[in-house]
């Protein structure tokens, strides 16, 4: 089943030093872009992580230090990934919680802006977990009924997570899932946003998961001593709760998020002052509406007799 879509869909996978989004680096992208009319395009290179690569990552994804150490850095190569990219949505494996926050932190770490909103973001792995509860290559296996070549490669493993996706599609065209709440649906179906709904399972504001929306859409925290409260709600009990986070370790893309945040609730208290102090200035009486008298020889001599002068 070929994928219907409205606008370029880019399904991406990286190979990175560690899984410490905040912390490591990418050694090697992927992106295999599918346009409207099916035209494929494919963007795969490795760059210089500017770190060591720890030895059980280069032999998780067969990248090593000699393999990198002439290459340019990311942030050399950001604008061209940017300009690939474009303005389409985005998929991957496991992609909401590790590619698509790894790549933002890279994209801020070069001071490229590269923006998130009005995209799609559809992750293949969640519709097989939530499905299935399987690994890509057993999703591999099990879809597409052959076994995974080269897993573990970018370019091998972005493949597979597209094929995958299009044999999900068609296994699961009229399957009815039913939710944690008993609403009983029939997700997998072959539109991107609606994809987009079904793989978005804890609703991240910032795609680490630190900030997540709540029922109500406001944005809450999701860790810690305030996990479930309102960020606005934070804000106001205990406004240094912000500025431990911009300065603790956490990821980028999740400080440009909560600065977002924080500004607009500041700015929105300043409007909300302003508008109390005009509403009791226009409660005061007008003092200036009956106009002073003048003086006259007669308020003068009952001045001076009141004061002795």
């Amino acid at each position: 089943m070929e994928l219907k879509l409205k606008r370029p869909l880019a399904f991406f996978d990286l190979e990175t030093t560690g899984v410490n989004i905040a912390v490591d680096r990418i050694v090697e992208l992927s992106i295999l872009k599918i346009s409207p009319d099916g035209k494929e395009e494919v963007l795969t290179m490795r760059v210089n992580p500017e770190m060591p690569i720890p030895a059980e990552s280069s032999v998780f994804h067969g990248v090593y230090d000699e393999d990198v150490k002439d290459l340019v850095p990311f942030k050399e190569r950001a604008i061209e990934i940017k300009n690939f990219i474009g303005d389409a949505d985005l998929a991957g494996y496991n992609s909401n919680k590790f590619d698509v926050p790894m790549l933002m932190e890279e994209f801020l770490r070069a001071g490229v802006d590269f923006s998130l909103e009005g995209r799609a973001f559809v992750d293949v792995q969640n519709i097989f977990h939530q499905m299935e509860q399987r690994t890509l290559k057993a999703a591999y296996k099990f879809y597409c009924g052959a076994s995974l070549e080269n897993a573990h490669t970018a370019e091998a493993d972005v493949r597979a997570t597209y094929e995958v996706l299009k044999a999900q599609l068609s296994k699961y065209e009229d399957a009815i899932f039913e939710d944690k709440h008993g609403n009983v649906t029939t997700p997998v179906i072959n539109d991107v946003e609606a994809l987009h709904t079904f793989t978005n399972l804890s609703n991240p504001v910032d795609f680490a998961g630190r900030l997540v929306y709540d029922e109500d859409g406001d944005p809450c925290i999701n860790f810690g001593k305030h996990k479930g409260r309102k960020v606005t709600d934070v804000f106001d009990a205990e406004p240094s709760y912000y500025a431990w986070m911009q300065q603790g370790d956490f990821p980028r893309y999740t400080k440009k998020v909560l600065e977002k945040l924080w500004n607009a609730h500041r700015n929105k208290k300043k409007d909300q002052q302003q508008n109390s102090r005009m509403d009791i200035n226009k409660a005061r009486p007008n003092r200036e509406q009956t106009p002073a008298k003048p003086i006259t020889n007669d308020m003068l001599k009952q001045l001076q007799g009141k004061f002795g002068k």
